[in-house]
């Protein structure tokens, strides 16, 4: 436990993001949830969106506990354009300024192309890629004027095939592909655009997607062979990237797609 403290006083000595103000989605559960608490301990002023605003009012009272400010909620289903706009003219009305976005907000869902309906395939679009767009679009002026940053959270899923999630395949390397493209032309103005590509990390969206415990659990002991690290990752190891890729520590990187997966993306079958 002192090892692990220490680990993460060194990673806070390296990175800081005080004084930022950074707008995160999902921030009420996952790696939402822990993004938004790192950067709090790392000094950032934090706008924070999720649909479950129970859950975002826990994630916000534990940031308050590192925090000179208190976050601002912005809760809302990020399917809803209004929903969107009202989160960065929200954000930038109370801080007067957009340092960092932190798209974290989505869904993993199964199905295959068999099964997968024209609703379920235009849900996990919608969340998953048009509304990271969306408001991707809205922030960038804001992100010109402070020469920011944005951190999308894709998946191995973008980088890798895997039979049965298939929409959630096409979503992620979309997420892959925009956070390219957009890196490249925004360059000339000083924003950066990067994303995480996490493997399997101990969260409950694959409860939610539709795995019981059983399921769930024999899913986790499956990476010791899908993940060459023989483990599924945590919330932590994920956000302590984001936070990296978020920061001026990382003011050379732009364009890029870190797989945080415990070399899953690198495994082929034998």
């Amino acid at each position: 436990m002192a090892a692990a403290v220490e680990q993460q006083q060194g990673c806070d000595q390296i990175v800081s993001l005080r004084g930022k103000v950074c707008l995160v989605t999902g921030a009420s559960s996952g790696i939402g949830a822990g993004t938004a608490l790192l950067f709090a301990r790392l000094g950032a002023r934090l706008a924070l969106n999720g649909r479950n605003e129970d859950k975002l009012r826990e994630t916000a009272e534990g940031c308050e506990k590192f925090c000179d400010q208190k976050p601002l909620l912005v809760p809302g289903d990020l399917t809803d354009e209004v929903v969107v706009q009202r989160m960065v003219e929200q954000t930038v009305a109370h801080f007067g300024q957009l340092d960092v976005l932190v798209n974290s907000g989505g869904i993993l869902a199964m199905g295959t192309v068999e099964n997968t309906s024209l609703q379920d395939f235009d849900r996990v679009m919608n969340i998953n890629v048009r509304s990271l767009f969306y408001l991707t679009h809205l922030a960038v002026p804001h992100l010109i004027q402070t020469k920011g940053s944005i951190v999308n959270v894709s998946s191995v899923n973008g980088q890798r095939s895997f039979p049965g999630v298939l929409t959630y395949c096409m979503s992620k390397s979309a997420v892959d592909q925009l956070t390219r493209c957009a890196a490249l032309e925004m360059a000339p103005k000083q924003v950066r655009v990067n994303a995480v590509c996490p493997g399997v990390i101990i969260t409950d969206v694959h409860r939610r997607a539709g795995l019981n415990e059983e399921q769930y659990s024999q899913f986790l002991q499956h990476t010791q062979h899908t993940h060459a690290l023989g483990r599924p990752g945590t919330v932590d190891e994920v956000a302590r990237m984001i936070a990296f890729l978020a920061s001026d520590a990382a003011s050379f990187i732009t364009g890029v797609t870190v797989p945080v997966d415990g070399g899953r993306h690198a495994m082929c079958p034998r």
